[in-house]
């Protein structure tokens, strides 16, 4: 048994300088607000078989290390233990009053024991931040100690949930600690060398959005630090070195073992932890498992529902609880527990029994030779039915073009609440620095489901070179809408030498309009990553007879 205990909060040599005053000032400011949606949350009618109310207490939690971990118990009453217990870990950033009006819906109406803590190293908890590290998940294994001893939490029905770093400290726990019995993921991640990695192409506004919010609401622990520190020097080696231990995709099997049951919530545009991951993961599942995919970008589909406003993320959590720990019946996977909303036009949810599934067909299309016109776009550089070989197209790197993948944290925000996609003025890509195709108009539209893939043979001028590959759907006037895109970068390569590189681009459902074309973009520039590509180089892009250039895209 760890040594677990309730005490007063004191200061412990191992935490660190004291909160700012500034920082003390915003917690105060965040309680009060959270506290207003709390309240609208618990003077909300509940139904009638709902617990009466809930009391609320807030504990300092004394970790396996000594570490103090302020933490929120929201205990209902009304309902005779013992209770289901919920574990909460914070988000990467936050304090544990994230979970205010969520966790307490969850107590209220289900009659569940939650505990919501602060994360350590950040806010009001002790110690450093350990970035999903051993004494994190040892962190959550002494909260349901301390559950399990103050509380009338039942041992046999424990589950986690958290967004973000809390959803991935949830899945890493579960893999080690068998009491976990299920847990619900929101916006989290699997593989951590992939969500900051992709391709061998560093995420940089991942990397720097991280980075600035650890520096400004908790304190970095060795790791990070000198993740940092060498992230600034252009070595990414120190985060890789340290990813497998931090990532579930690496304790999958341990996850099969344990039969916990897994339900993992995504945005398509997430922009810290895309959503290719997401699905790899959850098809190495053997367990139960849900999987649901909405728009949005990182947290943003279930922010509101965290603080107790109607959300259908939180429901389907609400409910997946409900099934696993307390046995309830549900109909919400009746039709498959994979659930998909289109990215763009509002459209409903479907049902399918795996991710594969989400895939009916595929159109394949042989990239013919881009052209340098750009008035001639409907026409030129063709997207083909058969195999176009022989060719030879040359591009000059290190500048951008209007081909961006849009900004991590806005652009996926505004396609989820204004249907507003990242955009791009086809005719204005310009064709020495890029090279662009497109395909025949869908006189009745069609919608695009499932991952793309693209082949290309790039024969590089230097050792290491990035390039960027965009899908768009493209109306009449040549205006387009991002619907996927992945990095790549050419390392250690062979300058002169051809490189075939087949990659997947990011996942996605969308309902491309009647009339509308797609086109493929790839450049050597993207705000959102780190690009290894010089201004002055260039990249030719050819299609061997033995490995003709092509995309597939993927149709319902």
């Amino acid at each position: 048994m760890r040594p677990v205990r309730s005490t007063p909060r004191s200061a412990s040599p191992e935490d660190g300088p004291p909160p700012r005053p500034a920082a003390r000032g915003l917690t105060r400011l965040l309680s009060c607000a959270f506290a207003a949606a709390l309240a609208a949350t618990v003077l909300h009618p509940a139904p009638a078989s709902a617990a009466v109310g809930a009391s609320v207490s807030y504990e300092t939690i004394v970790s396996h290390d000594g570490t103090e971990l302020s933490a929120k118990v929201i205990t209902p009453t009304g309902v005779e233990g013992p209770r289901p217990l919920l574990v909460m870990p914070s988000a990467w950033g936050t304090p544990h009053i994230i979970y205010v009006g969520a966790a307490a819906r969850l107590a209220m109406e289900s009659g569940y024991q939650v505990v919501a803590y602060t994360s350590r190293g950040f806010w009001d908890s002790g110690g450093r931040i350990e970035v999903a590290g051993p004494d994190d998940r040892a962190d959550a294994g002494a909260v349901i100690d301390w559950a399990l001893e103050n509380t009338e939490a039942d041992p046999d029905r424990i589950g986690m949930a958290g967004i973000s770093y809390g959803g991935g400290i949830s899945l890493l726990t579960a893999a080690e600690d068998d009491r976990v019995g299920a847990v619900a993921s929101l916006s989290g991640w699997a593989d951590l060398a992939a969500s900051l990695y992709p391709d061998r192409t560093v995420n940089r506004q991942a990397a720097e959005l991280l980075l600035l919010a650890g520096g400004l609401t908790g304190r970095p622990g060795e790791d990070l630090t000198e993740m940092g520190e060498e992230y600034r020097r252009g070595n990414i080696q120190p985060a890789l070195d340290l990813a497998p231990d931090r990532s579930a995709a690496t304790k999958v099997d341990a996850l099969n073992a344990n039969g916990t049951a897994v339900m993992m919530a995504h945005a398509w545009n997430d922009g810290i932890f895309p959503v290719s991951h997401v699905t790899d993961f959850y098809e190495e599942l053997e367990g139960p498992k849900r999987l649901m995919l909405t728009p949005g970008d990182h947290a943003t589909q279930e922010a509101f529902g965290a603080l107790g406003l109607p959300n259908e993320v939180w429901e389907s959590l609400g409910d997946w609880f409900d099934h696993h720990l307390k046995g309830e019946e549900s109909e919400v996977d009746a039709d498959g527990p994979v659930h998909v909303r289109p990215n763009n036009g509002g459209g409903g949810w479907t049902s399918h029994a795996d991710w594969p599934s989400v895939t009916g067909d595929a159109d394949r299309y042989y990239l013919a030779k881009p052209s340098t016109d750009w008035f001639r776009w409907q026409s030129s550089g063709a997207m083909e039915s058969e195999p176009s070989t022989g060719w030879d197209y040359r591009f000059r790197t290190g500048v951008g073009t209007p081909a961006e993948s849009g900004t991590v944290m806005l652009s996926g925000a505004l396609q989820q609440f204004f249907d507003i996609p990242t955009g791009v003025l086809l005719p204005t890509v310009d064709r020495y620095r890029a090279a662009v195709w497109t395909s025949p108009a869908y006189p009745d539209g069609v919608r695009v489901a499932g991952t793309p893939e693209a082949t290309f043979t790039f024969t590089p001028t230097a050792e290491d070179q990035s390039v960027f590959v965009y899908l768009y759907a493209v109306n009449g006037n040549g205006t387009g809408a991002l619907l996927s895109h992945t990095p790549h970068t050419l390392r250690d390569a062979a300058p002169g030498e051809p490189v075939t590189v087949t990659t997947e681009l990011e996942p996605v459902v969308w309902d491309v309009p009647a009339g509308h074309r797609l086109a493929v973009v790839v450049d050597s520039r993207d705000a959102r990553y780190t690009s290894e590509s010089a201004v002055g180089d260039r990249v030719d892009v050819t299609s061997p007879e033995g490995s003709p250039t092509q995309v597939t895209v993927p149709l319902a």
